[in-house]
């Protein structure tokens, strides 16, 4: 796929203004792999750690980035089946998530959606602090859809 990584890492981040308000940042956008940083400042909580929602829209955002670094956006579109989030630490600093799936990964989710209209794909994915210490364990169930299925 060929696309400029750095306009596709600002478009994502930026396009979509509930996203924009959390500041949530894609540091690094590649097929198959990206990595986004939640920043802490502008989403405490009432007691002074990061907010549980701004954890959550940083476990679910990689599913969009990983879709458009890695499928014709001509041809599918992917939708959110299931979600959850395990917290296990407060967070007191940014946090960050890196997700990264295979090139084989991406072609069975292909072939499969091509064969069936949709394909089911999942991973899980930790956030960790500026310590790398883990706060969270997200699961993230998505859906490839194949347009006019």
């Amino acid at each position: 796929m060929d696309y400029n990584s750095e306009q596709m890492r600002t478009a994502i981040a930026k396009g979509m203004p509930f996203i924009a308000n959390t500041g949530l940042v894609v540091e690094q956008l590649e097929k198959g792999y990206t990595k986004m940083r939640m920043p802490f400042e502008g989403n405490k909580n009432h007691v002074g750690t990061m907010y549980a929602g701004a954890l959550f829209t940083l476990a679910e955002f990689p599913g969009g980035a990983i879709f458009l670094s890695s499928f014709d956006t001509t041809k599918y579109y992917p939708i959110v089946r299931d979600m959850s989030i395990r917290f296990r630490r407060p967070a007191t600093s940014d946090v960050w998530i890196e997700v990264k799936v295979s090139d084989e990964f991406i072609q069975k989710v292909q072939a499969e959606t091509e064969a069936n209209g949709k394909s089911d794909y999942e991973w899980e994915s930790e956030l960790k602090d500026a310590n790398g210490t883990v706060v969270a364990i997200a699961k993230s169930i998505f859906q490839l859809r194949r347009i006019g299925t």
